[in-house]
């Protein structure tokens, strides 16, 4: 138990966004592809590059990024470098992923321009909505401009820069089968992975990515002229809305354990209504004015639980009754009163809906209770 204690305080590690990647390795490509004396014939070895690439971060901090390949495409005239995503402790779906980016000279067009497109395994946007227009690779501002400032310090390296724009390629070779794991296709982003990041840092466990999602999510919503949005605590929830109430894809937001901040955002998007789809355990937590429901920010307290319900009517569980968990709770109501478990749970979501209506800025909330086999079975009063 000791040691498990102990593994659970380790501070964890700091890794690197994808945006911080492609950028690491656009700047190497440039640096092999301007760097490269004279012509080189086919099957010639691309010129030598360190085994790392220093690229400036938003913060004004460098920082050094190992190289995984390199490579020269000589029918094409380009170059290529790839390095590997390291999102340190962080559960990202894209860490260990390799990043490409292929770089070559675009004759006739402007020179010193650097020209940034998305290649094999990153998305296309196809909503509106994104930060990233509708066609355009799905690589978002930040990265973009990563991108653009670490090449141009390749470009500034160079002795003599030709007359033609630089055309820098990003590509992710497992990009299509790791998007699967991702919501990217409800934000309509097809064929690949998003190239994301503020910082170029990724903190492990941090709000910053669900909180991104989220307003990502709300902002196609809006985008795409829905009135109303739901916000699911889990994948169980949604899909028991979806079956029941069928809204467009595009309607419904993976809050996970964020609702105040969901709940707030959804306001300030102007949304004409809200639905919140939740498990007993989230439901209840949020009737108790719970803003943060992850257990980690405070295990649910049985008996003030208990104290809560029969402060809203619910007079089944007797005073001084203990239990482990709110699923002893839910079970007690379920066998133990059939007749009247319908209105107990159609209390505890009135005054869930009561407390989320507190950060809507008036946007009404309707609260929808889902069991643990997956269906929706009370709604608020």
């Amino acid at each position: 138990m000791r040691a498990l204690e102990l593994k659970s305080r380790k501070k964890l590690r700091s890794g690197y966004t994808t945006g911080a990647c492609a950028a690491a390795a656009a700047k190497a490509a440039a640096l092999l592809l301007l760097g490269a004396p004279g012509e080189r014939p086919p099957g010639l070895p691309v010129p030598y590059v360190p085994g790392k690439v220093e690229i400036p971060f938003p913060d004004g901090t460098r920082v050094s990024f190992p190289l995984k390949e390199t490579g020269f495409d000589a029918a094409r005239g380009a170059t290529w470098v790839s390095v590997v995503k390291d999102a340190g402790d962080d559960p990202d779906v894209t860490n260990g992923a390799e990043i490409r980016a292929d770089a070559r000279l675009v004759p006739g067009g402007p020179g010193g321009e650097v020209v940034l497109r998305g290649g094999r395994g990153v998305g296309t946007v196809t909503k509106p909505g994104l930060s990233v227009p509708v066609g355009e690779a799905a690589i978002n501002p930040g990265p973009r401009k990563m991108i653009g400032e670490a090449v141009r310090e390749a470009m500034s390296s160079s002795l003599s820069f030709p007359a033609a724009a630089l055309e820098i390629t990003i590509s992710v070779p497992d990009g299509e089968e790791l998007a699967k794991r991702t919501l990217n296709y409800r934000l309509g982003i097809v064929g690949g992975i998003s190239i994301l990041g503020t910082t170029g840092i990724v903190r492990p466990l941090s709000a910053e990515a669900w909180t991104a999602s989220i307003t990502a999510s709300l902002d196609v919503a809006r985008a795409m002229a829905h009135e109303t949005v739901v916000l699911s605590s889990g994948r169980t929830s949604e899909r028991a809305h979806m079956e029941k109430f069928r809204f467009p894809e595009e309607a419904y937001v993976m809050m996970g354990d964020y609702l105040e901040f969901s709940l707030r955002d959804a306001g300030k998007h102007g949304f004409k209504g809200i639905h919140l789809s939740a498990q007993w355990a989230k439901m209840l937590k949020i009737g108790m004015a719970t803003p943060q429901t992850h257990v980690r920010h405070g295990a649910l307290d049985s008996a003030r639980a208990a104290q809560f319900l029969r402060d809203i009517g619910i007079d089944a569980l007797s005073e001084g009754r203990t239990f482990n968990t709110a699923r002893e709770i839910f079970d007690l109501l379920t066998t133990a009163f059939p007749r009247q478990k319908a209105a107990f749970f159609a209390r505890a979501c009135s005054a869930a809906k009561a407390y989320a209506e507190g950060f809507t800025g008036g946007i009404p909330v309707t609260a929808h209770l889902v069991s643990y086999e997956g269906e929706i079975i009370a709604c608020n009063e």
